[in-house]
This record gives C-alpha cells, structure tokens and sequence, in this order.
C-alpha cells in the first residue's frame, strides 16, 4: 500500500466510484467540479491512497469554526474500496488526516458516523475516537 498523498484532479473519476460505494452517487465530471473547489480552499484537503490500478480509499477533512465548539477539524467523508477494506487504508487515511489537523494548529478531529453504518463504529472507537452524541439531520431543499 503506498502512503497517502493529496487529491488531485485527475482523481475525480474514482473518487466518484468510491462515493457511489458508500451510497453518495456522482458522476466523473460533478465530482471534479467538487474536488477543484475543495482542492482550492486551503481550510480544506482531500487525500487518497492508491491501490491495484486504482483508488484504494479516500478522506476529506475540513477545519472548521463555530460559536459553540470552537474550532476543529472534521472528517466529512471517509470512504474505502470494499475489496481493500481491513487492511489498513482506513487507518492511513485517519492518520493523515490527523497529521493535517496538527499541521493546522488543531488538536481535535470529529467525525460523524451515520446509525447505519455499523461497521464503522468500532472502527472510529479503535482509534481512540469516542462519542459525543446521536442526533438527527434534516435537511429541506429550496426552490
């Protein structure tokens, strides 16, 4: 497994594979829309870890600022190939995300895990990730 390393845009083709993996389709073109505007905000960063010929797993992190926490960095998407899963590129990718965050000054990372997704709960928890809270999300489309 080679080291992660920072997205880059002709990536967007299999982070879109990796997305629709985790229930999250898009295609090549949306995603690289995506990826260019997160690839060019620097609270932002996207690594990947490369596998047999293509995208072993992917992570996104981003620093941000609120009112009530302060500020801190969070992982929003974490996704590994389902043929490379358990064999430590999801460590990888925390881990380096982690890095990030101490790059950044942070001293704490957050992840959200949806209910569903049991299989990553004892994942985050070995890592020394421990929960805060269960919520619910609701959105609303406008327009």
């Amino acid at each position: 497994m080679k080291p992660p390393r920072q997205a880059g845009a002709a990536d967007a083709a299999e982070i879109a594979r990796l997305a629709g993996e985790l229930g999250y389709p898009a295609d090549a073109p949306v995603m690289a829309v995506r990826l260019e505007a997160l690839m060019a905000d620097p609270r932002q960063c996207v690594y990947v870890i490369e596998g047999d010929g293509r995208l072993a797993g992917w992570i996104a992190v981003e620093r941000r600022l609120s009112l009530e926490a302060g500020e801190r960095v969070e992982i929003t998407g974490l996704v590994v190939d389902g043929a490379a899963r358990r064999g430590g590129v999801g460590r990888a990718l925390v881990a380096t995300a982690e890095a990030w965050a101490e790059e950044q000054g942070i001293d704490i990372v957050v992840v959200r895990s949806n209910v569903r997704r049991q299989a990553s709960h004892p994942f985050y928890e070995g890592l020394g990730y421990v929960r805060q809270k269960s919520q619910h999300v609701y959105a609303k489309r406008l327009g």
